[in-house]
C-alpha cells in the first residue's frame, strides 16, 4: 500500500531533525579541546583517546543495534538511543569524575543507533530517491555540525572561557528530537506488521549474512576510511592550524567552512550520482580532493582557507556516496541494516584510529604530521573505491 503524501513529508522531517542530533555532540569538542585539556590536565594523547572515543562509541553501537531493531522496529530503536543521547549530552558537562568520558562514550554509541538506522529507514521509504534523500539528511547532519563547532569557541568566550555550558546546552536540541521519535514509535507498528514491498522475491526477505562477503567489506573499508579523514579534520585541524600561524578564532571558522562546504558537496554529489550505475570514476575524483588539500595546506597554510574548502568537498561527498552505497548496493531495508550496520562497526574501528594516530603524531613529532597522515587515509580511499563504487549489488551469504 503507498504511503499518503502527508506521512512521507512528515517521515522525511523526522529523519532530518534525527540528523541534527548526531554529529554536533561531535563536532563541538574539536575547537574546545585545548580548554578541555587545561582544565582537566589531559595531554595530547589523552585528548586525541576522547576525540576518538565517540568514533570508537560509533562502532561499538553499529554493531549491537541491528537485531534490536528487527525485533523492535526502527523508530523504537531509534527513540530510546535519541533520549540515551540527550542524557549524555547533560552527563558530559557535569564536572563529576569520570563524567566527561562516561558521557562521551555514550553519545558515540546511542548516534550509531542513528548512523546505521537511518540508510534503512531511507530505503524503506523512499527507495527512488536513495541518494537525494541521503544526501539531505547528510546536509542537515553536516550543517548542524558546523554550527555546533562554529559557535563554540564564541559561547565559551561569552561565559567566562569554560567549555561545558557550550556542550551541555547540544541537549536542549536533541531532547526534543526524541520526544518527537518517542511518539513515531508508539505510533508504529512492530515489525511483524509490517510487509516487505510487493514482488520482491523471496531472496530479498530472507535475513543474510553480510560479514563473509567480500563486496561488504569492501564498502565496509571505504566507509572506515572516509570517516578516518573527516573525525581527524574535525577534531585537530583548529590545533594544526593554530601551529602553522592561523588564528584561533578562524581556525575554529574554518571548521564551519569544512562543514558547510562538505554539505553543498554531499548535495551536489548527489545530483551526479542519479542515473549512474558505476560510481567509481565519482569516487577517485573526491578521494583525490583530500589528497591535494592535505598537501596544500602542508605547502601553502597562508591560503588554509581555500584548502579547507577543498577537503570538504572531498570529505562531504565521501560521506554522502558510502551512507548511499548501503541502500544502492543492497535489494531490501533489511539488507541495508545489515550492511551498514557491519560497515558502520569496520568503519568506525578504522576510523576510531584516526584521532588517536594524529593526537600521538602531533604530540610526538610535529602537528604538521597529522596534514601527512589524513592525506595517507585520502590515498587508500582512492584505491578502496573503485572497488566499493562498482556496479552491482552486495550479495550476503
Amino acid at each position: 500500500m503507498p504511503r499518503r503524501p502527508g506521512r512521507l513529508a512528515r517521515g522525511v522531517l523526522a529523519v532530518m531533525l534525527l540528523a541534527a542530533c548526531l554529529r554536533a555532540p561531535v563536532t563541538s569538542v574539536g575547537p574546545l579541546l585545548e580548554r578541555v585539556g587545561e582544565d582537566t590536565g589531559l595531554g595530547a594523547t589523552a585528548l586525541g583517546l576522547l576525540g576518538s572515543l565517540p568514533v570508537i562509541g560509533f562502532g561499538v553501537g553499529s554493531a549491537l543495534v541491528h537485531r534490536p531493531a528487527m525485533r523492535f522496529g526502527l523508530e523504537r530503536v531509534l527513540a530510546f538511543a535519541l533520549v540515551a543521547l540527550a542524557g549524555a549530552v547533560v552527563l558530559r558537562s557535569v564536572p563529576v569524575a569520570g563524567a566527561l568520558w562516561v558521557g562521551t562514550a555514550v553519545i558515540g554509541i546511542a548516534s550509531a543507533a542513528g548512523n546505521v538506522l537511518a540508510p534503512a529507514v531511507i530505503k524503506r521509504d523512499h527507495p527512488g530517491r536513495i541518494a537525494l534523500v541521503t544526501a539531505c539528511f547528510t546536509a542537515v547532519m553536516t550543517t548542524t555540525a558546523a554550527t555546533a563547532s562554529g559557535l563554540a569557541v564564541p559561547v565559551s568566550d561569552a561565559w567566562g572561557g569554560g567549555w561545558r555550558l557550550p556542550l551541555g546546552a547540544l541537549a536542549v536540541v536533541v531532547l526534543p528530537v526524541a520526544l518527537l521519535w518517542v511518539v513515531r514509535a508508539v505510533r508504529t507498528p512492530r515489525p511483524e506488521e509490517e510487509h516487505a514491498p510487493a514482488g520482491l522475491p523471496a531472496a530479498g526477505r530472507r535475513s543474510v549474512t553480510m560479514w563473509r562477503s567480500p563486496s561488504a567489506w569492501v564498502v565496509s573499508v571505504f566507509m572506515g576510511l572516509q570517516s578516518a579523514s573527516f573525525f581527524t579534520l574535525a577534531t585537530w585541524l583548529p590545533t594544526v592550524e593554530t601551529s602553522l600561524g592561523v588564528d584561533p578564532r578562524a581556525a575554529g571558522w574554518h571548521l564551519f567552512v569544512l562543514q558547510l562546504v562538505g554539505m553543498l558537496a554531499g548535495l551536489l554529489v548527489a545530483t551526479l550520482m542519479r542515473g549512474r550505475t558505476d560510481l567509481r570514476p565519482l569516487g577517485v575524483a573526491i578521494s583525490l580532493c583530500i589528497v591535494v588539500a592535505m598537501g596544500g595546506l602542508l605547502l601553502a597554510p597562508q591560503v588554509a582557507v581555500a584548502w579547507v574548502a577543498l577537503a570538504a568537498v572531498g570529505t562531504g561527498s565521501s560521506l554522502v556516496l558510502a551512507l548511499s552505497l548501503f541502500g544502492l548496493r543492497t535489494a531490501h531495508s533489511r539488507h541495508t541494516a545489515q550492511l551498514s550496520s557491519m560497515a558502520q562497526t569496520i568503519g568506525y574501528a578504522i576510523a576510531a584510529c584516526g584521532p588517536l594516530l594524529a593526537g600521538w603524531v602531533g604530540g610526538t613529532f610535529s602537528w604538521s604530521f597529522v596534514l601527512v597522515v589524513v592525506g595517507g587515509f585520502g590515498v587508500a580511499q582512492l584505491v578502496v573505491v573503485l572497488g566499493a563504487a562498482r556496479p552491482g549489488l552486495v550479495v550476503g551469504r
